[in-house]
């Protein structure tokens, strides 16, 4: 060193380096520079994270002493820790200078200097360095230097990385074995508790790993294992928390890899990989490597490439890879496509809409980033139509089906004969347009249909695996045609075609007994037509045979009960042997309780097993409207919203009449206390599902938590267990069923358990005629039961045993006609004079006193001892809801010259949706002060005129009338008098609405709000006591929906409120509301339909027929001890 230098500083800055190659190839979690000197001293820079591009940057600066060294060994090296790091790391780069080099022999100047190292992997790694000269230095600015002896664990460390790169540079087997040696004397000296024992762990695990990839070690679980552990030793949040990740994703990938491809190592890559990506910033070197393609790229790739799985489990693990590819990643469309085949699957099996509603919004979005001429846009149109289609098979929308025909033809579009996927295409459209046929019954569809499921089949010649598939399908379109159209040579062409197909599956293939059940429905067609034995007998034959081909929980065992029936039931029509009969229905008892088919399928079996048996008079139809309501609740209970849940009951087309025919069938076998229970059970089924909804596992969980998570867990590992039974190998199949039957068990057994709680005696069972009899407790509740079998009442007395009332001049067909002359009765007041007669109107009043509630009365009167001025409640179903029971009225006088007595003259009516409902607005009741929410300027000052005087009401006006607002005052107040516009809609009643300054307050929004004060509300607003025409036994409006939330007492409309006339009503009914009341007294919601009742009297010269019989009231009769307080009144004005 020149004699100038001699006790002079230099400040050296490490700033840059570039081409940090790695020689192990193993990713590094940092990289840090060492200027080791002459005197045995080192200095070591911060550790650096490695850039995307393999640089990094650290402008990291040393003072250093010239006195120390003249020469000087400047070392990159890869640090694997960001914690406390063990031993040195491995070399990335070494170089013997001096600082006269860095210098460039300059006195006092500095120089920017790059050092160029050798050769790693083809690149030279290179730094990037900053030397000056300093003139002055307190010793105390000088860097603190570490002394280059090392301990044991440190020598060993560095030797293990020495040899383990030379392993991988070289492939030498022994280096590898020396590596592995090193590494283990160093985990060895780190017992449990070592602040190094993580390091040592990963350093061992990753030379194993290696040598495991290369084939040159075995025992990837104690690999595994050590990676694990590692990760335990760092938690989320320690530095080296997302390398330990990495190591895991990277040990399970290649396990992935090398042992047959087991899913289960990829799913749990593709979990591991969820964790990693947010936690690698996206510039770094991690990121780069952890993302390509032997990481999460591979992972994604994997996944996309396992078979189906819609199982809880699969659908979880597609929605974790859909996470994995944000938009604009080129596996996006494919991690869609799979979530959406999976959820479809899921729908097929379990029948939950809003799985099939989401694979429907996936299917979109694959093809929406699919433009034309993507190699994968046709499969992924096929999908999407394929899902429409399905969507289309459980709610009967066209839209659904139009669209997926528009798709199938779009996907066939690119693919013209010769195409690989031609045939499948064609067999697509033909099915969506046989599907078509079934509904609208346009002859060209079923022609087309055909006629492409021909051009399927040519180019399906024999040999071709999928040539079974049209054969059949083809089969089945030729067999439909016949059926609708008579034309004999389409069965004998289809029973040939199925015969075909049947040859293709012989015994033990997977489809046989598809092949099978479906060449016996052709035959049972055809004996039915011919009457030729052989073919009835061959048909039961292959029924019998195809349940044998399967196992006893394979779901398709519910088609080969299905059209064994079928056979039997043909059978039986032309032989009338009763034993046929009788075998019939023991199939549709079968195929009902099939465990693993879909709540769907088994719900229409049941309904046709109800509907065949009141057909054949026979003895099981009771048990099949049981059957029917049990599945369907089941059903139901499997839905998570309300909208879902009446979306899921509306599907069933014929379902909405169960509840009244299974009652008329159970009167017609003289057992009234079951035709409660059914009606009961069935009707209202929205009301109590959203009931016990909301407090079955809460109230459970208060009592029993335990208990509660144990149900909890056996529902779902029950439901995930259906999926398992699908198998037709045997062995597999077994075993499946012996887990299915297990978990029942236990699910039974925990059932039974909670019923032995007190209080949990009826849990998940509805309700028996003792309960529902409390809802007769002040007065009979009369049941009126409109079915296509029969018409009639039921009278649940306040005790003693229920009574029938038989309407015999009354069919379903009369109320139909009876309903709809109302309506237009009640269009065609709206244009009279008020004073005018009503003449029409009188004459269907009339009607429904002598044919409906005379009868009624005389029963009530004669045999039940109910006395005039007592208090009954009407509980309508189907077409009876849409009929003014209350204002019955014989307008005829006596020979003396006196009115006859109407209704009104006699009863105080109320209206109830369900029993239950009564019972549960009576439990609700408790002493409370009232206050109350009033709406409607004009109707808001006669309400406030007419209320005590002691009140001191507050106003919500103008801007503040909206949605939220109602909402909160709701929750605030016990009263409510609404007279703003109310609109009920038919199509979606949840969406029936009462108008708000900025939008809409819904029966979804009441039903799902809080409203703990509840007690009485009036809604002197349109329509809002009318039901729902799809589901017209639900009573789902307005007015049930505020008593399901907690108002006591509730009075509705039925129709059109004509405001100018109404207030006469509202008047009188508030005079009698606060009459005999003394200053200081409140209101009492108990005299509601009293005071109704006398209001529409009072006010008979003022107000037409039709405006007096438009206001219902709903709810009990209850009259607690009150307390003398003074009220609030809330007003507010729309």
């Amino acid at each position: 060193m020149p004699g100038t230098l001699e006790g002079r500083y230099i400040r050296l800055e490490v700033i840059s380096g570039k081409n940090l190659k790695v020689p192990s190839e193993r990713i590094p979690a940092g990289i840090y520079v060492s200027i080791n000197l002459e005197s045995g001293r080192r200095w070591k820079s911060a550790i650096g994270i490695l850039s995307s591009d393999e640089s990094t940057m650290w402008r990291d600066t040393a003072n250093l002493s010239l006195d120390a060294s003249a020469t000087l060994s400047v070392e990159i090296r890869a640090s694997f820790e960001l914690d406390q790091m063990l031993g040195n790391g491995e070399i990335v780069g070494e170089l013997d200078t001096s600082w006269d080099a860095l210098l460039d022999h300059g006195n006092e100047s500095f120089d920017l200097v790059d050092i160029s190292f050798p050769s790693v992997r083809g690149v030279h790694p290179s730094l990037t360095l900053k030397a000056t000269v300093l003139h002055n230095c307190d010793n105390q600015d000088s860097a603190l230097l570490d002394s280059i002896v090392e301990c044991q664990i440190t020598q060993d460390t560095d030797a293990g990385h020495e040899r383990f790169a030379a392993y991988v540079t070289s492939e030498t087997v022994s280096h590898l074995n020396d590596a592995v040696k090193h590494f283990q004397l160093v985990l060895d000296q780190c017992p449990v508790g070592h602040p190094h024992q993580a390091a040592a762990l990963t350093n061992l695990a990753w030379a194993r790993l290696q040598g495991y990839i290369r084939t040159d070690l075995q025992d990837i679980d104690s690999i595994t294992s050590l990676f694990l552990k590692t990760l335990a030793l760092r938690p989320q949040g320690h530095p080296d928390h997302p390398l330990s990740i990495y190591h895991l994703l990277a040990a399970l990938i290649w396990r992935y890899r090398k042992e047959n491809f087991t899913a289960v190592y990829i799913q749990e890559s593709a979990q591991l990989s969820c964790k990693l990506l947010p936690l690698c910033p996206e510039d770094t070197y991690l990121h780069n490597i952890a993302t390509g393609a032997n990481g999460v790229d591979y992972v994604i790739r994997a996944c996309n490439n396992l078979p189906i799985d819609a199982s809880h489990e699969g659908i979880h693990l597609c929605r974790v890879v859909l996470e994995l590819c944000p938009l604009g990643n080129e596996h996006r469309p494919k991690a869609l496509y799979k979530l959406s085949r999976a959820l479809s699957t899921h729908f097929e099996q379990r029948g939950t809409i809003d799985d099939l509603a989401e694979s429907i919004r996936h299917s979109r979005d694959a093809v929406s980033q699919c433009p034309e001429g993507h190699p994968e846009r046709e499969t992924y149109l096929n999908n999407l139509a394929y899902s429409l289609q399905f969507r289309f098979d459980h709610q009967g929308s066209s839209d659904d089906l139009n669209e997926a025909i528009s798709l199938y033809e779009e996907a066939l579009r690119p693919r013209p004969v010769g195409h690989k996927f031609c045939d499948f295409s064609l067999d697509n459209l033909g099915d969506a347009l046989y599907t078509r046929f079934n509904q609208r019954g346009d002859v060209n569809d079923i022609i087309r249909s055909i006629s492409l499921r021909r051009k399927a089949l040519t180019l399906r010649p024999s040999g071709n695996p999928y040539r079974d598939y049209t054969l059949n399908n083809l089969a089945g379109t030729l067999q439909t045609r016949y059926e609708k159209l008579d034309t004999s040579e389409d069965l004998d062409e289809a029973i040939d075609l199925y015969r075909d197909s049947l040859q293709l599956r012989p015994h033990g293939h997977p489809r046989r007994h598809t092949a099978l059940y479906n060449l016996s429905s052709a035959l049972c067609s055809r004996f039915t037509q011919t009457r030729k034995n052989e073919d009835i007998e061959e048909a039961i034959r292959l029924c019998q045979e195809s349940l044998e081909a399967l196992p006893s929980l394979h779901p398709s065992r519910y088609f080969s009960y299905g059209w064994l029936q079928q056979a039997y039931l043909s059978r039986y029509r032309v032989q009338h042997n009763s034993a046929d009969l009788s075998l019939a229905v023991e199939n549709f008892r079968l195929a009902s309780q099939h465990p693993t088919q879909g709540l769907p399928a088994r719900i229409g079996g049941a309904i046709e097993w109800a509907r065949q048996a009141e057909v054949y008079q026979h003895d099981s139809a009771l048990e099949a409207y049981q059957t029917c309501l049990e599945l369907l609740d089941n059903h139901l209970m499997t839905r998570s919203t309300t909208i879902s849940r009446r979306e899921a009951a509306a599907a069933f087309r014929s379902a909405h009449s169960l509840p009244v025919d299974a009652a008329s069938c159970a009167i017609r076998r003289d057992d009234l206390k079951h035709a409660v229970e059914l009606v009961e059970q069935g009707r209202g089924q929205q009301w109590s599902l959203a009931s016990r909804l909301r407090t079955p596992l809460e109230d459970l969980q208060s009592t029993s938590p335990k208990l509660a998570r144990k149900l909890s867990e056996l529902s779902k590992s029950l439901s995930d267990a259906q999926g398992s039974a699908i198998s037709t190998d045997r062995v597999t199949a077994d075993r499946a069923a012996i887990q299915y039957r297990r978990l029942t068990e236990q699910w039974r057994a925990a059932v039974a358990e909670i019923r032995n709680l007190k209080g949990f005696s009826r849990f998940l069972l509805p309700p028996s005629y003792e309960d529902l009899q409390a809802a007769a407790r002040h007065g009979p509740v009369i049941i009126l039961v409109a079915s296509q079998y029969s018409c009639s009442a039921i009278i649940v007395p306040t005790s003693g045993e229920p009574h029938n009332v038989q309407f015999p001049r009354i069919t379903l067909t009369h109320l139909e006609k009876l309903k709809n002359d109302f309506a237009r009765e009640i269009r065609l007041a709206s244009f009279m004079r008020p004073k005018e007669t009503r003449k029409e109107l009188q004459v269907l009043l009339r009607t429904v006193w002598n044919e409906i509630m005379l009868p009624i009365v005389i029963v009530l009167q004669r045999d039940l001892r109910v006395t005039s001025g007592s208090r009954i409640w009407l509980c309508p179903t189907a077409t009876f809801t849409s009929i003014p029971l209350h204002a019955a009225h014989p307008f005829q006088t006596k020979a003396d010259g006196r009115r006859e007595l109407c209704l009104e003259d006699v009863y105080i009516c109320s209206y109830t949706p369900t029993l239950s409902a009564l019972i549960r607005s009576r439990q609700m009741m408790k002493k409370r002060q009232g206050k109350a929410l009033l709406t409607v300027d004009s109707e808001l000052e006669l309400v406030r005129k007419l209320v005590p005087t002691t009140v001191n009401p507050t106003t919500l006006s103008g801007d503040d009338a909206t949605r939220a607002g109602a909402l909160n005052a709701l929750e605030r107040n016990t009263w409510v008098h609404l007279a703003c516009h109310g609109k009920q809609d038919r199509e979606q009643p949840y969406y029936s609405r009462f108008a708000m300054k900025d939008k809409p307050l819904t029966l979804l929004d009441i039903m799902e709000k809080d409203i703990p004060h509840a007690e009485f509300a009036f809604l002197s607003a349109c329509h809002t006591a009318v039901g729902d025409e799809k589901t017209p036994d639900e009573v789902i409006h307005l007015a049930a929906g505020l008593q399901f939330s907690g108002f006591k007492s509730v009075i509705g409309t039925l129709w059109v409120v004509d405001d100018a006339v109404a207030k006469h009503v509202v008047e009188a009914f508030y005079k009698n509301m606060i009459k005999g009341l003394e200053d200081g007294d409140m209101m009492d919601c108990t005299k509601a339909a009293w005071a109704l009742n006398r209001a529409t009297n009072a006010v008979k010269t003022k107000v037409p027929l039709e405006q007096r019989m438009v206001f219902i009231h709903i709810g009990p009769k209850f009259r607690p001890v009150v307390a003398i307080t003074h009220g609030n009144y809330v007003c507010r004005r729309l």
